[in-house]
């Protein structure tokens, strides 16, 4: 049998395991990816890309102009609308998510309707690009046996029918919502398997016409009779709609193109050139698993949790999944932290991945406030809609149903505002920001487990983020001044890497944003993670800034031993 040696396998090569080999790859780890599709994602499926993937995104040194041209213009793509037909009354519409420039205070990178059939070429460029790096389609994980070493997985190829050994240290599972390795591993998921099931066609057709006055990315369609979304992945040709499907009473092969097209010409109300291009069908849940590591094996993505679709979130927790687990493993492999540390990933991310099914599972819950406003839960009828929206006082209570929704289409808090009680981190005792509504509002936050707050600052003439100073290979000490003496502190520190940071010398706080968000007096500092996210904090400067910062190291765990040692 053929043996395949490299030091990170990852499986499943979507978004989320692409983003694991590009982390990965441009650190110098060399890293195998192996995917048992033939290519990257043919045909739509997750289609927004929040803020925080565009930001690991920029970190991981994609390519943000081939993102920018790929995404879908906030004009087609910023709203959400409600309509009982494509072609008939408009009953609602809501903003979705926020994607102007006014976000831009607060990240550099806003949200985006990236479908991901066009993301996933982008990030397999990326991955191209890194000598150590690979990908391998056609590729189907089988088995695993592990050692206190590493991991020996058997790996079939789809093609050929030949089995290879692949030999690693770590593997990474990404290997999606059925993940043959999370059952491997026994590994149990709590919550909901199936809310609802759905038939999902993919069709080519310019419905501008229909639009041109209301475009939006989701169209909800509110007639009863044929219920269900159409969602806008180009206005001008390619669009997919989504239909409640029994899966005891039908199958998908009672849909052909005949039907497929009936379905979609009812939900646009007239008849219009529809090519239909592919079927399917899924079901929505609302699951996590127990647990996210087993050994040298770490659950990412899909493997690990499963969301509605009510939000967006799966595909943007999946990245940040990986983005949190990478600069762990590296810090274990290069030896300046103990094997302990990689059991933060499991305590850091659980937490985020259970708040966010409960929120996307609320949002999906929520949606049927609309139907019975409507007056079409117990009786789903075209008449009866008709009947409620030519009743004043009736019309008033769905569009009220429907402006509850907005929390659905508007969470940057959640998306950009999460932050770690526990892990990698030192906690400083101060509280968090207290909001009225954290899946909606989002504060700035230096305490420790935040991400690193954004501001626009200026080095050597160029514009920039806070975020794109934080280093990927090591830990980043920021320092707001006095940097002589924070120098002279991650000099007398030997064995973690430490980048220094200087504000005011090293970028220049153009308009004061910085200094309003940093949380520090003027001679604070933070200790900020690879993954952006603050580890450490002092308020202001401490009486012996090297005995701060080594207590703090050693607190997260590090293989601290004074500079002197090195001579």
């Amino acid at each position: 049998m053929k043996r395949i040696e490299v030091p990170y396998l990852v499986v499943g090569a979507g978004p989320v395991g692409m983003m694991a080999a590009i982390l990965l790859g441009r650190q110098g780890r060399r890293t195998l990816a192996i995917e048992r599709r033939s290519g990257p994602q043919p045909v739509p499926a997750a289609h927004v890309v929040n803020a925080r993937t565009f930001e690991i995104c920029r970190q991981a040194g994609v390519d943000m102009d081939a993102i920018a041209q790929a995404s879908k213009d906030p004009i087609d793509a910023g709203t959400t609308v409600f309509v009982t037909r494509l072609n008939d009354e408009e009953v609602g519409r809501l903003p979705f998510e926020q994607q102007g420039d006014d976000c831009l205070r607060h990240t550099p990178t806003p949200l985006r309707n990236l479908s991901q059939h066009r993301f996933e070429p982008i990030l397999a460029d990326a991955i191209a690009a890194l000598p150590d790096a690979e990908i391998r389609y056609g590729q189907q994980w089988e088995s695993a046996s592990q050692d206190d070493e590493g991991v020996t997985s058997t790996v079939r190829d789809l093609e050929s029918g030949d089995v290879c050994e692949v030999r690693s240290r770590f593997v990474v599972a990404a290997d999606g919502a059925g993940s043959r390795i999370r059952k491997s591993l026994e590994i149990e998921m709590d919550g909901p398997q199936c809310i609802q099931s759905f038939l999902m066609i993919h069709f080519g057709a310019d419905l501008r016409r229909f639009v041109e006055d209301r475009p939006g990315v989701l169209h909800w369609i509110l007639d009863p009779e044929i219920g269900g979304a159409l969602v806008a992945h180009d206005i001008d040709r390619e669009w997919v709609y989504m239909h409640g499907f029994d899966p005891d009473r039908e199958s998908e092969a009672d849909y052909d193109d005949e039907r497929c097209r009936a379905l979609v010409v009812g939900a646009i109300g007239e008849d219009a050139p529809v090519r239909i291009l592919h079927r399917g069908t899924w079901n929505m849940s609302a699951q996590v698993a127990r647990q996210l590591r087993r050994g040298r094996v770490f659950l990412a993505g899909d493997a690990a949790h499963r969301f509605p679709p009510t939000g967006g979130m799966g595909l943007n927790t999946g990245v940040q999944d990986v983005h949190g687990l990478v600069w762990k493993l590296g810090a274990v492999e290069d030896g300046w932290a103990p094997s302990a540390l990689l059991d933060t990933y499991e305590v850091e991310r659980l937490p985020v991945a259970r708040n966010n099914a409960e929120q996307s599972l609320r949002n999906a819950m929520k949606m049927v406030q609309i139907p019975e406003a409507l007056g079409v839960a117990g009786e789903p009828t075209t008449a009866r809609m008709a009947a409620t929206l030519a009743d004043p006082a009736a019309r008033r209570r769905v569009e009220e149903a429907i402006a509850d929704q907005a929390e659905h289409f508007d969470m940057l808090g959640l998306q950009i505002g999460f932050a770690y009680a526990k892990g990698a981190i030192v906690p400083d005792g101060s509280p968090s920001p207290v909001l009225a509504n954290p899946v909606r509002e989002y504060v700035a936050s230096s305490r420790p487990g935040a991400r690193l707050p954004h501001a626009w600052v200026d080095r050597d003439g160029d514009s920039g983020s806070t975020l794109d100073r934080v280093a990927s290979d090591g830990l980043t000490l920021l320092s707001q001044g006095r940097h002589d003496l924070w120098a002279k502190a991650i000099e007398g520190i030997a064995g973690v890497p430490l980048s220094h940071v200087r504000a005011g010398e090293d970028f220049v706080d153009r308009d004061g944003q910085w200094e309003e968000v940093s949380g520090l007096g003027p001679g604070g500092a933070l200790l900020i993670r690879p993954d952006q996210h603050v580890a450490w904090r002092a308020h202001d400067l401490p009486a012996d800034p090297g005995v701060a910062l080594r207590d703090a190291l050693v607190a997260l765990g590090f293989d601290v031993r004074p500079a002197s040692d090195l001579r």
